[in-house]
């Protein structure tokens, strides 16, 4: 049996260098007022307003540090607010996705394209995941335990030198399986 820490993901955006110019001013720094536990990966003192279609959702922090591509991770609920219907899909993966307007204080971008659902994940070091048989992109099973446990499907391995043991679900999938953040989950290969 091998455990994993799960939690749940909010709503927020990471930006690259062009887009923290025009949200936040030419040159300006992120600000970093706590560390996620993704090594390298931090919570930003600056938060953003998207807007779609059919609402706005205000206060969506920044996660650092840049990018080099600017994408919005939202809940299947927060699409609904939005008027959006946004895919789910891996970080990174932006092809023929929805975009919405994304404002700052000292500017704002229409985006094209950028919005997704984040797929669950579990973020593994890779001598772990060499010692289970996995690889990035592969596709496990994790059991949630609990009053409301359940099984996740459909799981997807992410693995790296710099990665730190996690498994990521957004706040939907999270509050729907009673998910207390960082409580130890179990790995199903």
């Amino acid at each position: 049996m091998f455990k994993v820490p799960i939690a749940r993901s909010d709503v927020h955006i990471h930006l690259n260098r062009a887009d923290v110019d025009t949200l936040f001013g030419k040159n300006h720094q992120l600000t970093n007022i706590r560390n996620l536990t993704i090594p390298g990966q931090f919570a930003c003192s600056e938060t953003v307003s998207i807007t779609g279609p059919d609402g706005t959702i205000d206060g969506v922090v920044v996660v650092g540090p840049e990018r080099p591509y600017t994408q919005v991770e939202i809940s299947v609920t927060n699409g609904l607010r939005l008027g959006i219907k946004a895919p789910v899909r891996m970080s990174g993966d932006l092809e023929n996705t929805p975009g919405v307007i994304v404002t700052g204080p000292k500017g704002t971008l229409h985006l094209d394209r950028g919005i997704i659902v984040a797929a669950r994940h579990v973020h593994m070091h890779s001598t772990d995941a060499a010692k289970l048989g996995l690889k990035s992109g592969d596709i496990v099973s994790v059991k949630i335990p609990g009053e409301r446990g359940l099984v996740f499907n459909e799981v997807r391995i992410k693995c790296g030198p710099d990665e730190a043991l996690e498994m990521h679900v957004d706040f939907d999938e999270g509050h729907a399986a009673g998910i207390i953040d960082f409580q130890e989950v179990e790995l199903l290969i």
